[in-house]
């Protein structure tokens, strides 16, 4: 059984003077502004690379707490940041990096099982393996 989740974008101009929205299907985020100067240019609002950083930070946190309860553990805290690279490549531009950064500790948890099951929740969440580029872990315990 497959779980589709849907995104939307709707683009009015073209160009660095065009101007975006962006939502999605569950509302979470409904008619975001996004464009050149969102990305570019520090105007507010959102842009694709976030978007993907907090997807991955949210994925690789929730892969991360399940490997933690599978391990026995069933009371603590995680916190992740994802920083996307993009880079010039060519005339355009690419993701060049995904890099987490993990905190977390809880119940009974030494920093040899915490950074055992972050390298598997690197490794095998589902947006880890979505992204064919470079991605790197670091990890704080604070147990």
């Amino acid at each position: 059984m497959a779980n589709i989740s849907t995104g939307s974008a709707k683009y009015e101009g073209f160009g660095k003077d065009g101007k975006g929205h962006v939502s999605t299907g569950s509302g979470a985020l409904k008619d975001q502004p996004y464009g050149f100067k969102t990305r570019f240019e520090d105007e507010p609002g959102t842009n694709p690379e976030e978007l993907i950083a907090a997807a991955h930070a949210s994925c690789f946190t929730m892969a991360l707490s399940f490997q933690l309860a599978g391990k026995g553990h069933s009371d603590g805290t995680i916190e992740t940041t994802c920083k996307v690279t993009l880079e010039k490549d060519g005339e355009g531009f690419k993701v060049s990096k995904s890099a987490l950064s993990v905190t977390g500790g809880g119940d009974g948890l030494d920093k040899a099982t915490f950074e055992e099951c972050a390298q598997t929740a690197k490794e095998n969440c589902p947006l880890s393996k979505l992204l064919d580029t470079e991605i790197t872990l670091e990890t704080n315990f604070n147990g």
